[in-house]
């Protein structure tokens, strides 16, 4: 076995998993899986800096505190979003924590319309809240690490990175560009002391699946396809998400991570 700093050990220790004097940003860190995502960061050890919209914040950061760590919280809108904004989104959280360890792209957004009749306005906005901004947010917070030759990058693509979906074009397309994302920033990163990984979330309980669940034909449809026989919640993300930022996996990247229930297996 090899330790982070390359020495070898034969012994494990449950600490690899620990992020003890860690700072983490998750994006869309206020509600859903972000918010399952924080407070686990938290809990393993880490400060965590969440984004947040429309959902308020105040719940999430009291856990995370509640966890002993510090929080923050910034307010960003991630539609037309620039390389500027990235850089002073990564530079405040940068301040407010004393540094930058983790990211977990995290924020994301869907829109369900026959791909005949999709707006160019949405496209253009899954586009850009699901791809470019995750793209530009860590182009900057990569500098930072790479600064540091040390860092942990998430992504939150989907299972629908490897499918096609339906209804979901611009969402299907943004989260494949995501998975290959992934591999590339790993490639060029990973030996400068960077990994770059991806989680991939079946169907889960969330505020953007809540048209799935409401319809009947739609929810048994896929409850039926799920080998575990039930949707996943936000809570089944959190554990995967903590050991892609930890130790633990620091001999992972470029890997997608699917927390499905089997669903991609059959």
């Amino acid at each position: 076995m090899v330790a982070s700093g390359g020495e070898q050990t034969s012994t494990f220790s449950m600490q690899r998993f620990r992020l003890d004097g860690r700072r983490a940003l998750v994006t869309g860190g206020a509600t859903g899986i972000g918010r399952a995502i924080s407070v686990a960061l938290a809990t393993a050890g880490a400060d965590v800096a969440v984004t947040y919209r429309s959902h308020k914040p105040d719940d999430v950061l009291a856990e995370i505190e509640a966890q002993g760590r510090a929080a923050t919280a910034v307010p960003i809108d991630f539609s037309s979003f620039s390389a500027a904004q990235a850089d002073t989104l990564v530079e405040d959280v940068h301040t407010q924590l004393g540094g930058l360890d983790i990211l977990v792209n995290n924020a994301g957004t869907i829109v369900r319309t026959k791909a005949e009749d999709f707006a160019e306005s949405d496209w253009r906005q899954v586009r850009e809240v699901n791809l470019d901004a995750v793209w530009l947010t860590t182009q900057a917070a990569g500098r930072r690490m790479l600064e540091a030759e040390y860092g942990r990058i998430i992504m939150v693509a989907s299972v629908l990175g490897f499918r096609g979906g339906i209804l979901v074009a611009p969402y299907t397309a943004a989260k494949h560009a995501l998975v290959g994302i992934t591999k590339t920033l790993s490639n060029e990163w990973a030996s400068r002391g960077v990994t770059v990984n991806a989680l991939a979330p079946g169907y889960t309980v969330t505020d953007n699946t809540a048209p799935l669940r409401a319809d009947p034909a739609r929810n048994a449809a896929i409850s039926n396809s799920i080998p575990a026989g039930r949707w996943g919640t936000p809570a089944d993300m959190a554990g995967a998400t903590v050991f892609l930022a930890s130790d633990a996996a620091s001999y992972v990247s470029g890997h997608t991570l699917a927390v499905d229930g089997g669903w991609l297996g059959q």
